[in-house]
């Protein structure tokens, strides 16, 4: 049974992924607009700074601030209450841990968009990823840490695409003849951020294992690393409009995510709808 003392969650929830689909949505929209125009595609700091250049960027930028300070209070509060009911065994306390750390990273997309807006901040400073990376490198069993780090996003990125593939994510919204409907773009949009988070843990893996700090980065570095392959460009354009289904995935979870603790009794999840 649904905790109603926990409702008021529900609204900071909304807002969270709100903003964080705005952030994906600039994102993957800056660099296609980037690609198309023959530049490259674009990290979040950057996508952020092309947005307060533009006309009405100031106040997607102000909503994305508030989405993510939004997201980092639900990731808190919904791990500290287990609002999903992930349990307190060693996998539910994983999760848990997880949501804390994801929580800090959006918390870091909001710092960016409030420099942007308050402190005359500027996108075009290069990632401070590898400065971080160094820094960590220099202490006693650095390169371990950085290592450490690199399985810990890595795993992220393997588990979110296979998250979109086994479709475990229907678990979790409110089953609609709409998230019925746009299933395949969710699926999509989920397994594509998978790619860019396990590239992401590729490359701290490469920093770690060369001890280069420079070798780490990203969304922007992933970009990078992603048109250096086979057929590279194709790929990266093929992540981006995946990145524009991950946006709709955050816009869904706004709107049909279940949260048993507070959401209330009696929701049929997608999953149980498609499996009768």
């Amino acid at each position: 049974m649904a905790d109603k003392d926990m409702g008021w969650a529900i609204p900071v929830m909304q807002a969270g992924y709100l903003g964080r689909g705005l952030v994906y949505l600039s994102v993957a929209g800056v660099s296609l607009y980037s690609i198309w125009r023959g530049g490259q595609a674009q990290d979040t700091s950057s996508a952020l700074g092309w947005l307060e250049n533009t006309w009405g960027g100031g106040v997607i930028l102000f909503l994305i601030l508030l989405g993510m300070l939004a997201y980092a209070l639900w990731r808190l509060v919904d791990a500290a209450f287990d609002l999903e009911d992930y349990g307190s065994d060693g996998k539910g306390i994983v999760a848990r841990l997880g949501m804390l750390v994801t929580g800090g990273v959006h918390l870091g997309i909001g710092a960016v968009a409030f420099s942007l807006l308050f402190g005359g901040g500027s996108s075009g400073e290069g990632s401070s990823i590898p400065r971080y990376v160094g820094a960590v490198m220099q202490w006693p069993g650095g390169r371990w840490i950085i290592g450490i780090v690199a399985l810990l996003i890595l795993g992220a990125g393997v588990y979110y695409f296979w998250k979109g593939w086994k479709n475990e994510y229907r678990k979790h919204l409110r089953a609609s003849r709409f998230t019925n409907r746009w299933n395949p773009i969710l699926k999509a949009g989920l397994m594509a951020h998978g790619v860019v988070i396990g590239v992401i843990g590729l490359l701290f893996l490469f920093a770690a294992w060369q001890a280069d700090p420079q070798a780490a980065g990203g969304v922007g570095e992933a970009f990078s690393w992603l048109s250096k392959q086979v057929y590279g460009q194709i790929l990266v354009i093929s992540v981006c409009i995946g990145l524009v289904g991950f946006a709709i995935f955050c816009f869904v979870n706004a709107f049909f995510r279940i949260v048993p603790k507070a959401s209330g009794p009696n929701m049929q999840s997608l999953a149980d709808k498609v499996t009768g």
